[in-house]
């Protein structure tokens, strides 16, 4: 019985209210007067409940489609501005005991190289990130028991936040791990993490169990509710994700959305941010062989809808997807990518041996971020190294009221521009900078308060002339 305050994974991820669901959509799909008004509702800034949005998700009209696009992009400037966040996944281990079938990390994976990074490994490679200029990473690793022990990573996230190289600091950790207990979230709490993410894979649970076979990820429920452990925890920031391509993707959409309801309902705060990863070929993984991938107009659609539904959450993108696929991202929702990524386990300092392989997945857009940060400033987007919310403490409920009242954009904007020439002092190549120069001169006079851009441009000398780091408000 779907329950979307229960904290049982199948009432709140109820298989019967998605096929429901799915039923009304396509019921609906061609039904202009109710699209038009589901739209209409939507521009309140609000969202849509999963039913809602699956009916525009199933619109085949083109008139309307259109108009879902246009009011995506509008929600996202309205939350988000004109800011992108930038960060980059650091991969700690890829020992795994799970039998994943579409993760070259699965135990039978006999032939793929199997690694761990030492502390000294993770200064070199955190060294090498501040070098490129990130400030944001999210920690990733398999699951296994003897090799990733809680210690592990809590010894991982005290050496990642001690590493000060030149004008060089990580200052938000975010941790994509298996689901663990409540205690042990405590301790990433304590330990200062900022998102905890975890992504579902797929909320069909048929094909879950097919899908991990083996290992203690097998537990459909246990994994399911890890969000709700991870609450208790104390950990108010939180992030969601299916890996489109597992199953048919309406059904993932709408059980995404269940479960962004769930939080909301549960604990007063929504996930902090929903990711779209694409299935895409790994080391012994065909990801052709799966029969439920997706083009991209499908996954244009998806994001736009996601971003319609659920206004105020952070929207991801990886390098999994190419140039042109972000671009159309950016316009759709997408308030946070990845640059210059490595999804090897200590790709950063140097490449792998061809027989040494340890990637999870290909990297299809591999641009440098110089070359990332360029391109946002091309477009007029303002690439964001801004960490000020997570060390001011606004998170959880905090975060979410000013996001969703507008007022983030307040200390958002300002301090995007003061991360940003930290990152054209520090790193940015010759022409990089010069753009990123004009930009911010511009910029500057759209900060409303006038003490306010007093201060930024203050800051801004500071940084530049006396070399002073890490302003925000």
């Amino acid at each position: 019985m779907y329950d979307v305050n229960s904290r049982h994974a199948d009432d709140f991820i109820d298989h019967q209210e998605i096929l429901d669901t799915l039923a009304y959509a396509d019921e609906n799909k061609n039904n202009l007067k109710l699209i038009e008004s589901l739209i209409e509702k939507a521009k309140l800034r609000k969202g849509l409940s999963h039913r809602e949005a699956s009916v525009l998700l199933a619109c085949e009209n083109e008139e309307m489609n259109e108009k879902i696009y246009r009011l995506a992009e509008q929600i996202k400037k309205d939350f988000y501005g004109n800011r992108i966040v930038l960060f980059a996944p650091l991969y700690l281990s890829n020992y795994c005991i799970n039998g994943c079938t579409y993760c070259p990390y699965h135990l039978k994976n006999k032939h793929i190289a199997r690694k761990k990074l030492t502390q000294e490994e993770i200064r070199k490679e955190v060294i090498a990130l501040q070098d490129m200029g990130h400030k944001r990473l999210a920690l990733e690793a398999g699951e296994d028991p003897v090799h990733n022990t809680m210690e592990y990573y809590l010894d991982c996230i005290n050496t990642i936040y001690s590493i000060k190289h030149k004008n060089g600091a990580i200052r938000r950790v975010n941790i994509n791990i298996a689901a663990t207990t409540v205690d042990d979230y405590r301790l990433l709490k304590e330990a200062g993490i900022g998102t905890y993410i975890l992504f579902q894979e797929t909320y069909h649970k048929e094909s879950y169990l097919e899908l991990h076979p083996t290992g203690p990820k097998h537990n459909y429920d246990y994994h399911t509710e890890a969000m709700d452990r991870a609450m208790e925890g104390g950990i108010d920031d939180v992030g969601l994700g299916v890996l489109f391509g597992l199953d048919k993707y309406r059904y993932e959409f709408a059980g995404l959305l269940m479960h962004a309801e769930h939080l909301e309902a549960a604990f007063g705060v929504g996930p902090h941010t929903i990711s779209v990863p694409r299935l895409r070929d790994a080391d012994d993984i065909d990801a052709s062989s799966f029969k439920n991938g997706i083009d991209d107009d499908t996954f244009a659609k998806i994001i736009a809808c996601i971003r319609i539904a659920v206004p105020y959450t952070g929207m991801i993108i990886s390098t999994r997807e190419n140039q042109a696929v972000r671009e159309r991202a950016l316009h759709l929702g997408i308030s946070q990518i990845s640059g210059g990524s490595r999804t090897s386990v200590g790709g950063y300092c140097e490449p792998e041996p061809e027989d040494e392989r340890s990637e999870q997945f290909d990297v299809i857009d591999t641009r440098t971020l110089d070359e990332v940060v360029h391109w946002l400033m091309e477009m007029d987007y303002i690439p964001s190294f801004c960490t000020a919310c997570y060390r001011e403490g606004r998170t959880g409920d905090r975060f979410m009221s000013l996001c969703k009242s507008g007022q983030i954009q307040n200390c958002c904007h300002p301090n995007a521009l003061m991360t940003l020439e930290e990152y054209l002092m520090d790193y940015a190549s010759p022409a990089t900078k010069a753009l990123g120069d004009k930009l911010i001169d511009k910029e500057v006079l759209n900060v409303p308060n006038e003490k306010v851009r007093a201060k930024v441009v203050e800051n801004l000398r500071l940084i530049r002339e006396n070399n002073r780091r890490d302003f925000r408000f």
